[in-house]
């Protein structure tokens, strides 16, 4: 079986995080709906992800797959594949879990759920707090982060950081925290290089991890009227002829080479090997430069129906009134969704 070595950046705490992750969010159907279709195929592929030498694994109490995902995990351990302390395990905590107290409510739920004893990394999903109804609480994310702080102190997780939070909300949490972030999980690829979070982000020792990081250039992705590139963008195929690889690997190392972890989903095997056969070939500074001119600020996840609530992290779009789907409210989780 053939196997890929994946690097590691070094947290500001001092542990190791491997520098490309296995994204498990399967996402929602054309209705806004969750789909468990892919699930079974999910878990095969992380499996195989962990037996090449995956060592990061993404999830999220929204994503509704930590039992599967922790049974895959800890079913690795079983066969002697991996050790627990070998994996780095991150999930995600939800908007309706956002008072001090209701942070380690959910990290323990997701620590049954998944059947671990701690988590590598814990993250603010968001930087809103709403109900379960759509009501916003109003919560400030300084107190959630309190909550955060507490879990790391109670050694639920290892280390603690958050995911959508703006240039500000960095700047203001790192002036009111005891514990700074370890990471700041956002939308980064090559339409929207976030140069200013990033360099923000890297001067603080917080390590930035990118979801979404082919952005709409994969069709599954593909909005009308996204930008280039696209799979077929000649620059990229040159790219990919000059070094012998595909365009999403030269997506990849071009995050890589920033100092940014990505963590790509797939459920297809062969792409699972390919994502991380980043690490043998290197851009050169024209390669850098012809990529970063992709960059036009072009947002693949918009979640317009939050954009009135405190603290929204992004620009607003004037006139967009839309309702919160009902499948980021309220949900079960595991392949039945059956599981509290």
């Amino acid at each position: 079986m053939a196997k890929v070595n994946i690097p590691t950046f070094k947290l500001n705490n001092g542990r190791e995080i491997p520098a490309l992750g296995y994204g498990t969010w399967l996402g929602l159907d054309s209705k806004m709906e969750f789909s468990v279709e892919d699930l079974p195929k999910m878990m095969e592929a992380l499996s195989y992800a962990i037996d090449v030498g995956y060592r990061h694994v993404d999830t999220a109490h929204l994503y509704r797959v930590e039992p599967e995902v922790g049974q895959v995990v800890n079913r690795k351990i079983k066969e002697g594949v991996v050790k627990r302390e070998e994996v780095f395990v991150t999930t995600k905590v939800w908007h309706h879990f956002h008072r001090e107290a209701d942070v380690e409510v959910s990290v323990r739920g997701s620590l049954r759920r998944m059947g671990l004893d701690y988590f590598d990394l814990v993250l603010m999903h968001w930087p809103m707090s709403i109900t379960q109804d759509g009501v916003d609480e109003k919560i400030d994310y300084l107190e959630t982060w309190r909550g955060f702080e507490n879990v790391l102190q109670k050694g639920l997780a290892k280390s603690i950081g958050v995911s959508n939070f703006n240039v500000e909300q960095i700047k203001r949490l790192l002036a009111n925290c005891k514990v700074p972030p370890a990471c700041n999980q956002v939308e980064i690829n090559l339409n929207l290089g976030q140069k200013e979070l990033v360099d923000l982000c890297q001067s603080h020792n917080i390590v930035v991890v990118a979801y979404s990081p082919f952005g709409t250039m994969v069709p599954s992705r593909a909005a009308p009227d996204s930008p280039e590139p696209k799979l077929n963008n000649p620059t990229m195929v040159a790219l990919g002829k000059k070094h012998g690889k595909t365009v999403t690997q030269i997506t990849l190392r071009y995050l890589y080479q920033r100092g940014i972890i990505s963590i790509p989903k797939t459920v297809t095997k062969s792409r699972v090997l390919e994502n991380a056969s980043i690490f043998d070939f290197t851009l050169d500074n024209a390669d850098m430069a012809t990529l970063a001119a992709f960059d036009n600020g072009y947002r693949t996840v918009r979640p317009v129906f939050w954009q009135d609530y405190a603290n929204y992290p992004f620009d607003k779009v004037p006139g967009a009134k839309v309702l919160i789907p009902q499948s980021l409210c309220v949900w079960k989780n595991g392949i039945n969704l059956d599981i509290d």
